[in-house]
């Protein structure tokens, strides 16, 4: 059945043998459709040779391919490509709740699965940091997975008994239509910030691929849970609101739900928040101001796709952090030693304003920037490390092949009294030598990634691991 669709979708002969799909011409295998789809990075057309001697039966593409086996052209193949990827792989969990933005996606994902776990639902999360389920962890290559691989995550999630799935939605994924054949029940967006402007020309265009989740694939009259912190989640309120759809606010400034006060502890932090205008108190036993936004994102995620409020609520105590998220590496005489993958500058400056009431002596902060990446922002997180920062590090982080002395020269462009030390693993050690009883060392940039990307090699590097090893 799902074969004779495939045929039927490409115009193909009904005695044409069909046996799978994939835009990766090293992955088809004899009777297999090829996808050349343009990018921005490689041009799929290249490869149509190498998928015909591999085995292809026919090639979807845009308009004006010729090839030796029948094509189908399209004005949209991405968007056909991502259609006949759920009819191969057609099954998914019944409530699919996707999250956008540029910083928090992968902690309220994960804490929406947590929420819903708690609750007694069989619950599932991916994106950056893979497929978390009750069946164990899986890696993933991608925050939104190639239409393929994501439709084959949904279906396998579902075949395990998961009714509830939370996914990321990245901008990369969202303008390449990768996304657009899953059924989702609700949405959800935290901010948006300067980002992947080696990718988006402009805000405005990072900002209608975000948007592009709400308005071309949430269903009207579905629920959406906007963080109405800045312009770009205050604009998607006026968007949402009229499309029709089942809009909650959340947040500092948030009408449904709104953080009203603060505590920070030790331990974490105790909330008062004004859920739909009744007071609730939580003990949150994370650290940082974000972690507070994200939480209430997946409580309201949470409360519109099925949970009683009070046992939402309950659940936001019991919550556990996620991996590279101001994850605690060690502690060192008492100071503490956290590492967090906060790599844009509203990323760095959300990071620092979280860590201050937690530390009474000095923030020392090692970070870096990425090579073949958005160039702009690297004096503005030198900057932004300057002003909040009492000691700071200036590193290697990901050069890729830029030549990493210039990177860091940039960076030092905003924080010029910054220490420099290139290799990361030497920063990391500099950086707790320095502390004292009641400092603390954040360790930016890289977070849950366990390699380091220097030319076209992947070095291995976890900043976790070469943490913990200096302080044991």
């Amino acid at each position: 059945m799902i074969h004779h669709t495939l045929r039927s979708l490409l115009g193909l002969e009904n005695d044409t043998p069909v046996t799978g799909l994939s835009a990766d011409s090293r992955q088809i295998n004899p009777g297999m459709i090829f996808a050349a789809l343009p990018g921005a990075a490689m041009d799929g057309r290249d490869f149509i040779p190498q998928a015909i001697k591999n085995g292809a039966v026919a090639i979807l593409s845009v308009e004006g391919v010729q090839a030796d086996v029948p094509v189908m052209a399209a004005p949209n193949p991405r968007l056909i490509y991502a259609q006949l990827a759920a009819k191969l792989f057609p099954g998914q969990p019944k409530t699919v709740v996707a999250m956008t933005g540029t910083n928090g996606k992968s902690s309220t994902v994960d804490f929406l699965r947590q929420i819903w776990a708690h609750a007694g639902f069989n619950a599932a999360c991916f994106g950056t940091l893979g497929v978390t389920s009750s069946a164990g962890y899986k890696p993933m290559s991608h925050t939104t997975p190639d239409a393929i691989a994501l439709h084959q995550t949904l279906a396998a999630l579902s075949a395990e008994g998961v009714t509830h799935a939370a996914m990321e939605a990245s901008s990369h994924g969202l303008k390449q239509y990768r996304m657009d054949a899953v059924r989702l029940a609700a949405s959800g967006f935290s901010n948006l910030t300067q980002d992947h402007f080696d990718y988006h020309p402009t805000m405005q265009d990072y900002f209608n691929a975000k948007a592009r989740l709400f308005i071309d694939l949430t269903p009207r009259g579905a629920p959406v849970v906007i963080n109405t912190n800045d312009k770009y989640g205050r604009h998607l309120v006026d968007v949402c609101e009229g499309l029709g759809q089942d809009v909650l606010q959340v947040g500092w400034t948030g009408e449904d739900i709104r953080i009203d006060e603060v505590m920070p502890h030790a331990a974490g932090q105790k909330l008062t928040l004004i859920v739909k205008g009744d007071r609730h108190a939580v003990d949150l036993p994370l650290a940082g101001e974000f972690q507070v936004l994200n939480a209430v994102a997946a409580l309201g995620l949470a409360i519109k796709t099925g949970v009683e409020t009070s046992v939402a609520i309950d659940a936001l105590g019991h919550l556990k952090g996620v991996a590279g998220r101001l994850e605690l590496a060690g502690v060192k005489n008492g100071a503490p030693v956290y590492v967090d993958f906060a790599h844009t500058e509203d990323g760095l400056d959300k990071l620092l304003r979280s860590v201050r009431p937690h530390t009474a002596g000095d923030i020392v902060i090692v970070f870096g920037c990425g090579g073949d990446r958005d160039p702009d922002k690297r004096k503005k997180m030198g900057a932004a490390a300057a002003k909040l920062a009492d000691q700071v590090i200036v590193t290697d982080d990901n050069p890729r092949t830029e030549d990493a002395a210039t990177i860091r020269s940039a960076v030092m462009q905003g924080c010029p009294d910054a220490t420099e030390i290139g290799d990361r693993a030497a920063a990391i050690a500099a950086g707790i030598e320095r502390l004292g009883p009641t400092d603390c060392l954040v360790i930016a940039g890289k977070g849950h990634e366990q390699g380091q990307l220097v030319g076209d090699k992947i070095i291995p590097f976890s900043d976790v691991d070469v943490a913990k090893g200096f302080l044991s």
